[in-house]
């Protein structure tokens, strides 16, 4: 569990005087180094931050956070870490941080991966061109509602029937079959049809290579800053030394951009004269809200979500309780669901309560970066801390949302936490979304112009998993077992009833 270390600390009316952040960067080279080697080698990513919360007895500390020495000239490792959810909202608030070039940290891969341009998550909300891309972002998600919906439950059905092809080739002790490719298809042709407005099957080589392309091109941005368990030292001489080229991926990356240009036109067209946007940034913008924003947070969360509801043992019997509520709203949209989608899962709360806790206890992003745009105090469950101008701020997502003073059983998975109003209630310290899941998107903020139709569609993958199937298990990756639908009686009755 996360340490508490004032207890009793937030009931005091009386607010202490800001004292030290603890924790230390170390000597030069040597430091970094070491927090570098406990981060990616000695250490989970988790186990660091707990540990140096533990040994500085507090939740804000300083400590030296990946990629450093010896390659990456230039990037300052030190950062003052958050692991609760008090001090957390600091990154969320536009007049305390700034949040330019620093989506994944100090470290930033550069433009050549978005083709000489500054994506709108790279923008700081003091510059112009954010609010044109996020408002481009947003009016774009708006326009894909009428689809969305019925793209999404086609690509389902389409992952669906692979998967089932593939479990029933495979036999005896191999009884599985692996659902994440068909899955990252799924993702790929229907945002591009969504959110592009274009389909893949148009072109051979985007519809066969494109999610492909976007696997590699987001690993080539932020490998340098992840664990990936492959032999060492091989990871820690090849992976975290330096930064990864964008020039391996352009073709690639170009392949998708003519794509995007000549059939996502429209959509185009609608950030130029709309949205002031230039064609060129148009596309590139459009390009990383595809592959970074959508399916790339769609591919780490969606599988996770799949993995722990399909868990063999279901000792709170999960499943059935899915189903039963799934089933109740799809028989009021007609029994095969015709008009089922937004509104429809808006109106299942222990699916939408499982999903909002499988993002607390697994954020897509598990850390938010800022940069202090002034001296300010910053507070912490009691404490008061002084931060001081241009210090990095690095909070640690997982932490911050198991936060024991936020919430009870922080270390479980409680698939009905946020039914009622005192789980609408723990909304407020939901923050996988980079803000408050109460709070809304705007031009002004950094709150992920998706945060609802994120919501929304893993709440469609629950509800398509419980319209073809009675019951399912998965075991990592793979389904093991699928247990297609029943007829009702009541269709059974009127199908024997039937003329021949």
């Amino acid at each position: 569990m996360l340490p508490t270390f004032s207890p009793t600390a937030s009931a005091s009316p009386v607010t202490p005087p800001p004292r030290p952040i603890p924790g230390s960067y170390g000597p030069p080279v040597l430091g970094p180094l070491r927090d570098r080697l406990d981060y990616f080698w000695f250490q989970s990513q988790d186990e660091f931050f707990r540990r140096r919360a533990t040994a500085n007895r507090s939740t804000v500390f300083r400590t030296n956070i990946p990629p450093t020495f010896p390659f990456f000239i230039g990037i300052d490792p030190r950062v003052v870490a958050i692991v609760d959810a008090d001090a957390f909202t600091a990154l969320f608030d536009p007049d305390l941080v700034d949040k330019r070039d620093i989506l994944i940290g100090p470290y930033n891969p550069g433009t050549g991966f978005t083709g000489g341009s500054r994506v709108g998550v790279y923008l700081d909300t003091e510059e112009p061109e954010h609010g044109r891309t996020k408002n481009f972002a947003m009016a774009l998600l708006h326009r894909s509602a009428q689809t969305w919906a019925t793209e999404l439950r086609a690509g389902v059905d389409g992952m669906l029937d692979t998967v089932e092809a593939e479990l029933a080739k495979a036999s005896g002790d191999n009884l599985s079959a692996n659902y994440i490719i068909p899955l990252q298809q799924c993702i790929f042709r229907f945002l591009c049809k969504a959110l592009v407005g274009a389909d893949p099957s148009v072109d051979w080589a985007v519809d066969k290579f494109g999610f492909t392309i976007l696997d590699i091109w987001l690993a080539l941005q932020i490998l340098p800053t992840q664990k990936i368990g492959a032999i060492q030292p091989l990871e820690e001489l090849l992976i975290h030394s330096f930064p990864l080229p964008s020039f391996i991926i352009w073709p690639g990356y170009n392949l998708l951009y003519r794509f995007v240009e000549k059939h996502g036109a429209e959509a185009v067209a609608y950030a130029e004269k709309e949205h002031g946007i230039g064609e060129k940034d148009a596309i590139n913008n459009l390009l990383f809200v595809l592959g970074f924003n959508a399916f790339g947070g769609f591919s780490v969360f969606l599988p996770f979500l799949v993995a722990k509801i399909g868990e063999a043992a279901d000792p709170s019997a999960l499943r059935p309780r899915l189903r039963e509520e799934v089933r109740g709203v799809l028989r009021a949209c007609g029994d095969d669901g015709a008009e089922f989608g937004f509104k429809a899962v808006r109106e299942m709360p222990l699916v939408r309560s499982t999903v909002y806790e499988m993002l607390r206890m697994s954020p897509p992003v598990p850390l938010q970066f800022g940069r202090a745009r002034k001296d300010f105090v910053l507070r912490s469950h009691g404490d008061v801390f002084q931060v001081s101008k241009g210090e990095v701020l690095c909070g640690y997502q997982p932490l911050a949302m198991r936060d024991p003073e936020v919430f009870e059983r922080p270390e479980e998975f409680v698939p009905e936490r946020f039914i009622g109003d005192e789980g609408q209630a723990l909304l407020r310290h939901l923050f996988w979304s980079n803000g408050p899941e109460t709070s809304q998107p705007a031009a002004g903020n950094k709150q992920c112009a998706a945060k609802e139709v994120v919501v929304d569609t893993a709440c469609m993958l629950v509800a398509e998993l419980f319209r073809r199937y009675d019951d399912f298990e998965v075991e990592g990756t793979s389904f093991t077992k699928l247990v297609k639908r029943q007829p009702s009686p009541s269709l059974s009755a009127a199908a024997a009833g039937a003329p021949q």
